[in-house]
Order: structure tokens, then C-alpha cells, then sequence
């Protein structure tokens, strides 16, 4: 396998801030996030929870309509934004050296409960639904169909590290030389099961999150889409560093020290040849819950002794779960790649817990200082772990 270099060129989105990356953009730097609210749902408190903007009105054509439901338009809405750039790879490689890695969490669980919603109102009636819309690896399938690119594709579900890691794997496939480009990411979308199960680990709160807060009281489910189109080919960003570890030490919850991510930092450090006094800028996982707010911020402590900007963007976007790897990674690129870009906000209450290490948390206009890398952190359920680093 070669060291070669990889760079992340296109990116599309759509999430809470917006229904494209410009849109994304101009709301992360303005820090208002049009998605984020309550909702009901079964007739309880509901939840606040982020919701994608845009009509999510273009279907997938007819030979893919067996597909369609919320969850591939979403990742369908991401995809389009960077079509005319996987179009040029295919014409520049062949359409079978272009790739698909994507991670995921809930796929179209939505599209199932919907089904079975109209199936129980019609007494057994047949419901408008088909399985492969809520298959856990359905993603990249339908996103190679789409595009027509007919590369190694394949779905990584591992709870929030899930499009973490497919950056991570798709970096091997272009080093192994199995591929020469690929379109990476991920995608989630809303639903009840999620909802209701985060709810019943006492992890989600009814107003919008708080992270690193003394009154942080747990998270808010978003969802969304995030796409890059990956290449050996030099572009605006390298992807510098990839830290990957596992903490196995409960199901849920993460080992309080905060040690197996911390590996994942210091590797995705070493991977870079980088050391912490070359990062300008950490997205971190901040999930506002109790557990993982104090394993992050102790771990950040210990990886960066001098500090550095750090914020954790899930109050303007919910945490998007499968998502939310592309999608922060996606944030950072565009702190590094736009000139003059705004350092994405950190949105709380300002009130500190005492109990964790002071980090330095972007709460006013402030910008990558230059030469600088980025990083951005996930954990997930399980104590899986990933760091990357991008860098010019």
C-alpha cells in the first residue's frame, strides 16, 4: 500500500443550517439554524431535533424508484451538488476506478415505520414499501446506481463514528489502488425508533443542546447528508491524518478517562507527521451529554496542553448520528478551504463545569490562523473512535 496523498475536493450537504453548501456556509458563519425545533411525535413531549431544509422534492429516476424515501433523497439532495465533479472523475478514470463508501445508522428505518403506520390503517392492506429502503447498506448501492459509477461501493454502520470511518476506508481503497476516486460520506435521516430510543437512555433534551455546559442535559437527533468526492489528484485539502481506536468498555458509555479516544487524536497526529501545535481548529463531538462531554474535554486537555480554537456544532445541527462525521469534517474543510471563513461558533449557555479542563471554545468571530491544520473528532456508542486531520 502507498502513502500516497488524498485529497477531498466537492462537497455537498444539506442538514438543519441549510439544502446545499453554500446555503450551510452562510448559516454555520451566521450561527442561526433554521432546522432546529420540537417536535411531537405519539402524542408525548416530543423531542428538539434538527430537520434538513428544502423541499426534498426530486425523486430517484424510475429504474431507482424502489429506492425512494427519505433517507436517499437526503442522500440524493448531498449527491447532486457534487454530480458534475464525480462525472468528470468517471471521464477521467473509467466509471469502474470510481468508488462509493458511505456510513449510515438509521438508513430509511423511517420509510419502514411509515409503512407499517399505512399498512395498520388499512388492515393489512399493502403499504407503498420496500425493504431495500430501509437496508442498512442500501446507501452506497443506490448513490454507484445514481451516479452510474461501478466501483467498489459499500455502507459502514458503527453508530456516530459511521462516516468517520468510510473516510478512513476510502483513503485505503485509493492507496491500495483499488480506486482512483470516490464519492464519501454520509447520510441519516429522522425517525421515531431513534428518537424514542435515545429518549429511553435519558440522553435527549427538549431545548436545544448545550455542550461542555455545568447544565448540559443531553442531545438533540438531526439528520442529514454529506458527500465529498475523494481523489489522489491534489485539491483544496489533503486528508492529512486518520486515527482509529476502540475503547471496549461498555456498550454505551464511554471509558470515562477518555483514553481510547485520546489514541484516536495522537494517531490521527502521528498519521499527519503533525504535531498538536499545528492544529488551528478542532470540531469536537460534543454531544452535550454528561458522559461524553467530560471524556472529550479531558482528553482534549491532555492531547492539546497549550489549547486551541474547539467548538462542537451539534446545537446547529442535531447530531446527525451516521451523519455527523462527514458532515463536521465537512465544516472544518470549509474553515480551511474558504478564504476568510469564520470559525463555526460554539453555542451554549456560557456557563462552564467546574468539574472539566478550561478549553479555549470559539464563542466570538474568529478564523484559522494561517499554515494551520483542522480536526475533527467522533465517538460512538460501543467505544468506537475516530480522529481526522485535514491540512492544505
Amino acid at each position: 500500500m502507498t502513502r500516497a496523498h488524498v485529497y477531498l475536493h466537492a462537497l455537498g450537504m444539506v442538514n438543519a443550517l441549510g439544502a446545499d453548501t453554500n446555503t450551510v456556509a452562510a448559516a454555520l458563519a451566521a450561527s442561526v439554524a433554521p432546522g432546529m425545533g420540537r417536535v411531537a411525535f405519539g402524542g408525548e413531549q416530543g423531542a428538539y431535533v434538527g430537520r434538513a431544509q428544502g423541499a426534498l422534492d426530486v425523486a430517484p429516476p424510475s429504474h431507482l424508484a424502489h429506492y425512494d424515501c427519505r433517507n436517499n433523497r437526503l442522500l440524493l439532495a448531498a449527491l447532486t451538488q457534487i454530480e458534475p465533479a464525480v462525472q468528470a472523475a468517471c471521464a477521467r478514470y473509467g466509471a469502474t476506478r470510481v468508488g462509493v463508501v458511505l456510513g449510515t445508522s438509521t438508513s430509511g428505518i423511517g420509510a419502514g415505520e411509515t409503512a407499517m403506520g399505512v399498512a395498520n390503517a388499512l388492515a393489512g392492506g399493502q403499504a407503498p414499501f420496500d425493504y431495500v429502503q430501509m437496508e442498512i447498506g442500501t446507501g452506497a448501492p443506490f448513490a454507484a446506481a445514481y451516479l452510474g459509477v461501478q466501483g467498489p461501493a459499500f455502507t459502514i454502520s458503527t453508530a456516530c463514528t459511521s462516516s468517520a470511518k468510510a473516510f478512513a476506508a476510502a483513503r485505503r481503497l485509493l492507496q491500495l489502488n483499488l480506486c482512483d476516486a470516490l464519492v464519501v460520506g454520509g447520510v441519516d435521516s429522522l425517525c421515531e425508533l431513534t428518537l424514542r430510543g435515545f429518549a429511553a437512555l435519558e440522553s435527549t433534551s427538549l431545548d436545544r443542546t448545550n455542550p461542555m455546559s455545568a447544565n448540559r442535559a443531553g442531545i438533540n437527533i438531526g439528520e442529514g447528508a454529506a458527500v465529498f468526492l475523494m481523489s489522489r489528484e491534489a485539491g483544496p485539502a489533503v486528508l492529512a491524518g486518520v486515527g482509529e481506536s476502540s475503547d471496549a468498555h461498555h456498550i454505551s458509555a464511554p471509558d470515562p478517562s477518555g483514553l481510547g479516544g485520546e489514541q484516536a487524536l495522537r494517531a490521527a497526529l502521528a498519521d499527519a507527521g503533525m504535531p498538536a501545535s499545528a492544529i488551528g481548529y478542532v470540531n469536537l463531538h460534543a454531544t452535550a451529554t454528561r458522559k461524553n462531554d467530560e471524556m472529550e474535554a479531558r482528553l482534549m486537555a491532555r492531547v492539546f496542553p497549550d489549547g486551541v480554537a474547539a467548538s462542537g456544532t451539534k446545537p446547529l445541527t442535531g447530531h446527525t448520528l451516521g451523519a455527523a462525521g462527514a458532515t463536521e469534517l465537512g465544516f472544518a474543510w470549509l474553515s480551511l478551504v474558504r478564504e476568510g471563513a469564520l470559525l463555526p461558533r460554539h453555542l451554549w449557555d456560557g456557563v462552564a463545569d467546574p468539574a472539566l479542563p478550561v478549553l479555549d471554545l470559539v464563542e466570538h468571530e474568529r478564523r484559522l490562523a494561517p499554515g494551520r491544520g483542522v480536526m475533527s473528532n467522533s465517538f460512538a456508542f460501543g467505544g468506537s473512535n475516530v480522529s481526522l486531520v485535514l491540512a492544505h
